[in-house]
């Protein structure tokens, strides 16, 4: 199972519309997961009418619109992986140990709103990925965003792709 992550997009304040190389592996995909912060529902309903799949929560800039389509945390089981999808995780000091009591029997927690990516794993084994943003690096070299498969309920060839 082909994964992409994304978060923060912010369409269209930082850009019009996804770079081409982010629609070209969700084209690819077979599960898309946005970690919050669309801005704009326009760039739900593309994705919600072109991925085979997605999963998706709202985010701190995120009106009542995409409020009352998203939930604030999205949890999924995909091939036997507990995922949970959040915008916030609060400081990146403790970090791992906070989220880990937060999301008891998950697997996977996939965040953003740092724009930073992010790629660790709690002391017991819960991974914790930030793909970034693909629209807006901030003060981080480049825009990104991750992709992942799945195997038999394992997480695997996760990547982070710079923009």
């Amino acid at each position: 199972m082909r994964l992409v992550l994304i978060s923060d997009t912010h369409l269209p304040v930082r850009a019009k519309r996804l770079p081409a190389a982010v629609w070209d592996a969700i084209d690819e995909a077979d599960v898309v997961i946005h970690a919050g912060d669309w801005v704009n529902v326009e760039l739900l309903d593309e994705l919600e009418s072109r991925s085979q799949r997605l999963i998706g929560c709202w985010g701190n800039n995120d009106g009542p619109v995409l409020r009352a389509r998203l939930p604030e945390v999205a949890r999924v089981s995909l091939d036997g992986l507990a995922i949970a999808v959040v915008h916030e995780t609060g400081a990146s000091k403790g970090r791992e140990e906070r989220c880990e009591s937060a999301f008891p029997g998950v697997d996977l927690l996939v965040f953003g709103h740092s724009h930073i990516p992010w790629d660790t794993t709690a002391p017991k084994g819960l991974r914790l990925l930030n793909p970034g943003s693909p629209t807006d690096r901030r003060r981080q070299p480049f825009c990104t965003y991750q992709t992942a498969e799945i195997n038999s309920g394992r997480l695997e060839n996760v990547a982070l792709h710079n923009l």
